[in-house]
């Protein structure tokens, strides 16, 4: 597995093997975890049979996460603060989390069109207060649909909202993020832009609900050169 590989925690649900499905596809070496070896075993195996000869490996999330120097952190909220503390061992200083998790009502059998509100503000900010020191986070993912990730035959064509402290931690999710043919990233401020930017993915899914759709966002008016 390459030094540049990418670990997705979390990537036996939709929104991380829809992502693993298109890195590999890209020619990006993705490393799957999980909390139990064999489903991230399994879930690599099927990435691997969907793209033939993508470079792919199933870890448990502790030996995933140490893999690579960005970071992957697809779980839904109410796992959020689990596995970042699992993970405080396997983080180190320099590496780039970046979190896609969305604080949804549905978390506490709300409804998933609803927000719930975060003391630090925002499920990246919580993210921020959790990782080792020396570890960056930026925001990213929450707006584009799990299901045409996880289509290959869908063609992407949306932007992906990045926030995050450090530009030059922005700057090199956004060239990850880039490599997917179709998804856009657009820098969208500091972390603390991470609290508007979740709150669009419960706007969207009830938009898609009524429509019967799995529409994404696209900032109009931009210059050609993003980065």
């Amino acid at each position: 597995m390459a030094d540049d590989a990418v670990p997705i925690i979390g990537a036996t649900g939709a929104l991380g093997f829809g992502l693993a499905l298109r890195l590999a596809r890209a020619g990006t070496s993705v490393v799957i975890g999980s909390r139990a070896l064999v489903r991230a075993q399994e879930a690599a195996d099927r990435v691997r049979a969907a793209v033939p000869g993508a470079d792919v490996e199933g870890l448990e999330n502790a030996d995933a996460a140490g893999r690579g120097p960005i970071v992957l952190l697809c779980v839904p909220f109410r796992a959020q603060s689990e596995n970042l503390t699992n993970l405080k061992a396997a983080l180190q200083p320099g590496q780039i989390l970046v979190d896609a998790t969305v604080p949804l009502a549905a978390a506490v059998s709300g409804k998933a069109t609803r927000l719930l509100g975060v003391p630090q503000g925002s499920a990246a900010q919580q993210a921020a207060e959790m990782v080792p020191d020396g570890v960056e986070v930026v925001s990213a993912l929450h707006t584009v649909s799990a299901s045409t990730l996880g289509d290959l035959d869908h063609e992407l064509d949306e932007d992906v909202l990045v926030a995050g402290d450090s530009v030059e931690a922005k700057r090199r999710v956004a060239e990850l993020i880039a490599r997917i043919p179709g998804l856009r990233p657009v820098n969208a401020g500091r972390l603390e832009a991470a609290r508007l930017i979740e709150g669009l993915t419960p706007l969207l899914i009830g938009i898609n609900i009524r429509n019967k759709t799995h529409a994404g966002v696209r900032i109009t008016g931009l210059p050609d050169e993003l980065w």
